[in-house]
């Protein structure tokens, strides 16, 4: 190909490079040659092509296009938007050695696969909440998570004493956490234990369920009230599983409202304008790992689920 200019003036609009294809490049992918003009990776070419910045003899082509000898290639300036910056965490205690944050829903605690955007990490350390290093750089402070669409109390370490005793009470349980969460049906018992071990789901690895082969779960769930078709439950954990509450009261066939990632109903979650599930980290209470000072903080319903609550109760 032979090229023709680069880096003109104006932004947003600037040509980052123009070139005629030549005999040779016939039949070569569009993305390959927009490697080779601009002097990059083939995936780099691929984001500029996704993004429309790239025109053969004016217009937008897909990736695989195959080049003709004569077309006129031209690579514009990508206007990559700036992210959008953490939201604000609420703080509830907060002392030299940790804090005890309100996590949003739709956030997740930490840097992982397939996690983009923000995260409650970048959240707290862009708040000035010095976070005590862990094993795992990406995850400073972080003890114990919430999975993304759940609200409510959490605990991170601000010292590295406070990391090791938090761990510690984490790994025997000497931590009490409450949840609220709004189920499908009425619980039968009104008030019970679920004792089932939880394991990845061979189905979707993204997903969990029950199974003797599963590691030990146990779950401890009250009725609060009946509302209409639905329970309102105070749900207490003896284990800490991933997904724990969700798994285990889809078990027993009384879904979280919302969750359709474990069977809830779409038209029920409608009803409720629920865009996630209705679960929510009431309550966290502990001793001090460093002080010894008792500790416990409880956290109201968001709007979202304060509004799905009144609807199903047909306020």
């Amino acid at each position: 190909m032979s090229e023709s200019g680069n880096r003109p003036e104006s932004a947003g609009t600037a040509v980052v490079a123009e070139a005629t294809v030549g005999a040779d490049d016939a039949g070569r992918r569009l993305d390959v040659a927009v490697a080779a003009l601009i002097g990059d990776s083939r995936s780099r070419a691929q984001t500029f092509i996704d993004a429309g910045a790239v025109t053969v003899d004016g217009r937008v082509v897909s990736k695989s296009h195959r080049l003709d000898a004569g077309e006129r290639l031209r690579v514009l300036e990508l206007v990559e938007e700036e992210p959008p910056p953490p939201p604000v965490v609420p703080i509830r205690h907060e002392d030299d050695h940790l804090a005890i944050v309100a996590k949003p829903a739709d956030l997740v605690v930490h840097a992982g696969a397939g996690v983009r955007g923000a995260t409650l990490v970048d959240a707290l350390l862009a708040q000035g909440v010095d976070l005590a290093p862990g094993e795992d750089s990406g995850r400073p402070g972080i003890v114990h998570r919430l999975d993304r669409g759940t609200s409510g109390l959490l605990v991170v370490a601000k010292s590295s004493e406070a990391m090791v005793g938090l761990k510690a009470m984490f790994k025997v349980h000497d931590v009490d956490r409450a949840y609220w969460t709004l189920v499908e049906g009425w619980p039968d018992p009104p008030e019970a234990t679920i004792d089932a071990p939880i394991r990845r789901s061979p189905r979707n690895r993204t997903t969990f369920t029950t199974g003797d082969d599963g590691r030990p779960a146990r779950t401890h769930y009250r009725t609060l009230e009946l509302l209409g078709d639905l329970a309102e439950l105070d749900v207490t954990l003896e284990t800490g599983r991933t997904h724990q509450v969700r798994v285990h009261l889809r078990a027993i066939g009384r879904p979280v409202a919302g969750d359709l990632t474990y069977a809830a109903s779409p038209q029920i979650a409608k009803r409720l304008g629920l865009a996630r599930q209705a679960l929510h980290a009431r309550r966290i209470a502990f001793t001090h790992p460093v002080t010894g000072a008792p500790l416990a903080v409880e956290e109201p319903l968001p709007d979202d689920l304060a509004t799905a609550r009144a609807r199903a109760a047909g306020l």
